[in-house]
């Protein structure tokens, strides 16, 4: 089971406060699209033992996705100036150890954050408003996404 590390960590670390999204963040975040959901990252965490967790403009980057009612998404960073993005689609699945967000990529990306090389990521579902990526079970960084906002769909 390649996530039974990283799953071992949440259960000594979920019921810690998670941070909020910092509305300063939100509002510098430059998103004109229509979206049906919209998940940030608030919190990094090192894979390396004792470095303390940073948050908002802290971070080592700024980064969100953007779901759309398509079943398609977008992620956007923006690190050292300058914004990249990548595309695929995603759909929450089943897994034996919980419900992921799975992102699937077109082709490989540097903004892929996993432990298998290819173009997929895993978000774990730890709530409605709080996904975690799966990236950290190998000594990526931890990362931890919140709900920002979620819109009415067209009927």
């Amino acid at each position: 089971m390649k996530y039974l590390p990283f799953l071992s960590f949440l259960l000594f670390t979920s019921c810690s406060d998670s941070p909020e999204v910092d509305p300063e963040n939100t509002q510098n975040l430059k998103v004109t699209e229509s979206y049906l959901e919209m998940w940030q990252l608030v919190e990094m965490l090192g894979s390396i033992a004792n470095v303390p967790p940073t948050t908002g403009s802290n971070m080592e980057w700024q980064e969100y996705y953007l779901l759309y009612e398509d079943d398609t998404f977008k992620k956007v960073r923006e690190r050292d100036g300058e914004t990249k993005e990548a595309n695929g689609t995603y759909e929450y699945v089943a897994l034996s150890d919980g419900e992921y967000l799975e992102l699937t990529y077109p082709s490989e990306n540097e903004l892929i954050g996993n432990c298998t090389g290819e173009p997929k990521e895993h978000l774990f579902v730890e709530s409605e408003r709080k996904l975690i990526g799966t990236w950290w079970a190998c000594d990526g960084p931890g990362l931890f996404y919140q709900k920002v906002e979620q819109r009415e769909t067209a009927q």
